[in-house]
């Protein structure tokens, strides 16, 4: 299940949804990220995320097909949120369901590590020195690159964007 919503989310609520009636599951492995109030300088106020509606999904849906076929999944959970945010609020939830843990685990990596890299998301931080467009960070990109060997998703970087779109802290 892909979501991109406004609405912030509750993970306990997501993660029964996602196991539940499902006795194959034998571990869910999940990622929540959250919106820091420090980055590369001065404190940060807020951030914006945007996105545009159905490439978004697209792109989404692509990274989590490409998980389901490197690993055995019961399911798949990523959401995602656009809008204005500040610290301590949610960003990304996202879980990989597996019946055994090392698939979870190393799903759920996978996910988030292309998401950060593939999706495209554009973020905009709010500090006491002003706004500005966050570029890409080299070591999100170096993250993805473990997967790039045997990835279905390799030599398929997804639609072209700027370089600060793909990053999100």
């Amino acid at each position: 299940m892909i979501r991109v919503q406004r609405e912030d989310f509750s993970p306990g609520t997501e993660i029964d949804r996602l196991y539940a009636g499902n006795s194959g599951i034998g571990g869910v492995a999940v990622f929540v990220g959250l919106v820091r109030d420090l980055n590369r300088g001065p404190v940060l106020r807020a951030m914006s995320l945007e996105h545009y509606p159905g490439m978004t999904e697209r792109e989404l849906t692509r990274i989590e097909d490409a998980a389901r076929a490197r690993w055995p999944l019961q399911d798949v959970l990523i959401i995602h949120r656009f809008g204005r945010l500040e610290p301590g609020d949610r960003i990304v939830l996202v879980a990989a369901a597996a019946a055994h843990r090392d698939d979870a685990f190393e799903a759920c990596r996978f996910l988030i590590d292309l998401l950060k890299t593939e999706a495209p998301f554009w973020k905009h931080e709010e500090t006491a020195n002003g706004g500005h467009w966050v570029e890409a960070r080299d070591t999100d990109a170096v993250a993805a690159t473990r997967w790039s060997s045997s990835s279905p998703t390799a030599g398929n970087p997804g639609p072209s964007r700027p370089r600060h779109a793909r990053d999100r802290g």
